[in-house]
């Protein structure tokens, strides 16, 4: 689900610069190769790099059961990991205006729309990897470091620094629907109940 809800962004985004008159120049990859050389660089010059920063377990959600009902039997499963994605967009634009540019146009877009669902979203569903899609909910809120974590992340980068804005995406449910065991339902008491006093 990862890659699933950084690609939808990345085509949601595409979509309105396309509308605002940018250029559909919006690649999904390791921004680490700004630095990087090799051929893999060619990758990133000239766009503007949505690239995963970090995840963040929702250790909220941790303990909350996950049983389900079927059939008068009773499926136990590990509780599904709730997560956090915080992601990057850096403008690697020809120019430092288009730069600019995006960068505005990229706060502009997620403004409008924080909420991601299957019924307010259209996305490439002929792509491999969203086909058995069915439902998804998520919500994209700005975060703002300080300067020290900025100087940390583009450290980690390289020392590059691009006009770049931060987003959190709050919150993916990741499960592998494994069932660890069933068993059936308490359908009736037998025996016999003495008084207490007895």
């Amino acid at each position: 689900m990862i890659f699933e809800t950084l690609q939808i962004l990345k085509e949601q985004l595409e979509t309105y610069f396309e509308q605002v008159g940018l250029e559909k120049n919006i690649v999904l990859e390791n921004l680490a190769l700004l630095d990087g050389g090799g051929d893999k660089a060619d990758n990133v010059e000239g766009k503007v790099i949505m690239s995963l920063l970090s995840i963040q377990e929702e250790t909220t959600l941790k303990n909350i059961p996950s049983n389900k009902l079927v059939n008068n039997k009773t499926e136990q499963y590990n509780p599904p990991v709730n997560i956090n994605l915080f992601f990057i967009v850096s403008a690697n634009c020809d120019s430092y205006d288009k730069s600019l540019l995006s960068i505005g146009k990229t706060v502009e877009f997620f403004q409008g729309q924080k909420l991601f669902t299957a019924k307010n979203t259209i996305y490439n569903r002929a792509n491999a990897s969203l086909q058995d899609l069915a439902d998804f909910k998520f919500i994209v809120d700005l975060y703002t470091p300080g300067f020290e974590v900025w100087n940390h992340i583009w450290g980690t980068f390289g020392g590059r620094q691009l006009p770049s804005v931060i987003y959190k995406i709050q919150l993916l449910q990741l499960s592998r629907h494994k069932k660890l065991g069933e068993t059936s339902l308490i359908s009736e008491i037998n025996g016999t109940l003495n008084h207490i006093n007895e």
